[in-house]
């Protein structure tokens, strides 16, 4: 049986920075599609209230996995060999 792990937190956070919930995703393995779903399910509510989604404690394929979707959230997390750590924020497109 495979151990559960900590795939990364997601923060859902107010108009007014104030977190709303707090979800870990974990599961057995490496993250797969369903996990960049629920982000983008959590997207969406807090969207709808005028709020923001941030991404904590992601492991490294679930940043790949947000990257390659191409989702705009923030990631926060402890960089890599003195890194600065990766934000991802949403931008405008022409």
């Amino acid at each position: 049986m495979n151990d559960v792990q900590l795939w990364c937190r997601v923060v859902v956070t107010g108009p007014d920075g104030a977190e709303l919930v707090g979800v870990p995703l974990s599961g057995p393995g490496e993250p797969g599609l369903g996990a960049v779903d629920e982000v983008a399910r959590l997207m969406l509510m807090a969207g709808r209230l005028g709020g923001t989604v941030v991404v904590a404690e992601a492991a490294p394929v679930m940043r790949a996995l947000l990257d390659l979707a191409g989702l705009p959230v923030e990631v926060e997390g402890e960089a890599e060999l003195g890194e600065e750590a990766l934000r991802v924020q949403k931008g405008q497109e022409e």
